[in-house]
């Protein structure tokens, strides 16, 4: 079930709230749980019935996983690694890396490769990563020993199960045993409404109109098309922006939903195309997963603390399997690789440049940024890493640097400069996009990810001038376009 879709906002949100409240007014904190994990369940299996014994038997098995490593006798690392983390990443690895595996591997013993039927269960990435750290917290005597429902409750509550934020236990654990979590509150319910809807917006009204325009590159790209300077640049930007609004308004909307049924989850973004380095970036961006690396990935394998060489090991290695952790793909291997070479590249300029200040630094490190961030983009969108290479020479204009025909009628003045002219490539419907109106729409999105406040930045009169005009657009889009797009995230 979709956050935008109808069926949702008009029939399963209202009714699980008020399920929710009833429950815990005439049961108490118990009967809400439950109520929730019922409501959690309906959500996750609305689309693929099955994939919900997957769901429910991961969930049984990781709690009753959790209580036999912190009573086991003796060295617990045995229990934490043999037992349990392979069995989750056993899980994972079947049903998202075996088929790249067996075409990796075929391809280079020179063989046809033979893949199973396997579906991939919507979440597993971040149901699965979820409880991997509750064990390890587990192992550490840190679990806070939940019952089955606030286990249940944390790992499945619906707003942050398909695509985050991804939670620790310690984050929401503690918020299920607080009564006042289960007393309905004006003030909460209301900022909870004013982040779904301002997320809800970013998605609907931002993001999808941003899509149309990146398809268009990526997916001609894949047709064997050779873009232009100009058009490889509107594709990159506009998936660049997509990505931005789609996930960010997810997790809006994620921290919105829990607000409403009492919960706190932590923040994901924080403008992140406003960054001045790589290194500025992931503390914005995807913040829970970054979080998540470091603690359980970066940090073991040695962090910092073993010298430089070591360090910039330890990133590439983090990176890479964060790369891997969106798709089974060599694209994403590619985009992880960028980002840990980025970041080695951040570490080993600050070491030599300490004294390097001013505002022209600043500026210049955000500009580099951002460049750098937005390239990384095309192998995490593009098909292959043949479409990647091509896109790439189009963003150097390998493919030429023709502006579209359109233009001549717009802008005539433009013939007095003799500006090479070419067509840009048609949408699906083999209808022009419209050069001007791209960029346009371009220029307004950048405009709102450099310079906008962020909605925990926004004062109270802002927001609600947003409100109002996310709630009109929002009412057009949703109930009136007759379109529902997928978000992004949800395939990984």
């Amino acid at each position: 079930m979709l956050f935008n879709s109808v069926a949702f906002l008009i029939y399963f949100l209202p009714a699980a709230l008020a399920l929710f409240y009833l429950a815990a007014r005439l049961g108490g904190g118990e009967a809400a749980r439950w109520t929730l994990i019922a409501a959690s369940f309906f959500f996750y299996a609305y689309t693929l019935p099955w994939h919900l014994l997957l769901l429910v038997g991961s969930l049984l098995i990781n709690f009753q996983a959790g209580r036999w490593i912190e009573a086991a006798d003796g060295d617990r690392r045995w229990w934490l690694a043999a037992g349990f983390v392979a069995l989750n990443l056993g899980l994972i690895a079947w049903f998202k890396y075996l088929n790249f595996l067996i075409g990796t591997v075929s391809v280079a013993l020179g063989f046809d490769p033979h893949f199973l039927a396997i579906a991939l269960p919507l979440a597993i990435s971040f149901f699965t990563f979820q409880q991997i750290a509750y064990l390890v917290n587990a192992y550490r005597g840190q679990s806070l020993q939940p019952t089955i429902s606030e286990y249940m409750s944390f790992v499945a509550f619906f707003p942050h199960l398909i695509a985050g934020p991804l939670v620790q236990h310690s984050d929401i654990i503690p918020q299920f045993r607080d009564p006042r979590t289960y007393r309905f509150d004006a003030d909460r319910f209301t900022a909870g409404l004013t982040v779904f809807l301002l997320g809800l917006a970013k998605k609907v009204v931002l993001a999808d109109q941003f899509g149309v325009y990146a398809d268009v590159t990526f997916n001609g790209v894949a047709r064997a098309v050779d873009p232009t300077l100009w058009e490889a640049w509107g594709g990159i930007l506009a998936y660049t922006l997509q990505l931005y609004f789609d996930f960010s308004g997810y997790s809006d909307m994620a921290i919105g939903l829990g607000l409403m049924f009492g919960i706190v989850m932590p923040v994901n973004f924080n403008s992140p195309y406003k960054a001045t380095s790589i290194i500025d970036f992931w503390n914005r961006w995807h913040m829970t997963l970054s979080r998540f690396l470091r603690d359980f990935l970066y940090i073991p394998l040695g962090g910092s603390r073993k010298g430089p060489l070591r360090r910039y090991v330890n990133l590439i290695i983090t990176m890479l399997l964060g790369g891997l952790w969106h798709g089974a793909a060599w694209t994403f291997v590619l985009w992880g690789g960028l980002h840990g070479a980025y970041l080695c590249v951040n570490h080993g300029f600050r070491a030599v440049a300490k004294g390097v200040r001013g505002r022209a630094v600043t500026v210049a490190g955000w500009a580099l940024t951002f460049l750098a961030v937005a390239l990384a983009w095309i192998p995490f969108r593009a098909h292959d890493l043949s479409a990647t290479g091509r896109i790439l020479g189009g963003a150097f204009a390998a493919h030429g640097a023709a502006l579209p025909t359109e233009l001549l009628d717009k802008l005539p003045f433009l013939r007095l400069f003799g500006a090479p002219l070419g067509k840009l490539p048609l949408a699906a419907d083999g209808t022009n996009l419209g050069f001007l109106s791209m960029w346009l729409l371009l220029a307004f999105g950048l405009a709102l990810v450099w310079f906008a406040p962020n909605i925990k930045q926004m004062s109270e009169k802002t927001r609600r001038w947003m409100i109002a005009a996310s709630f009109a657009l929002v009412i057009q889009k949703v109930f009136f376009s007759g379109t529902i797009s997928s978000f992004l995230y949800f395939r990984f």
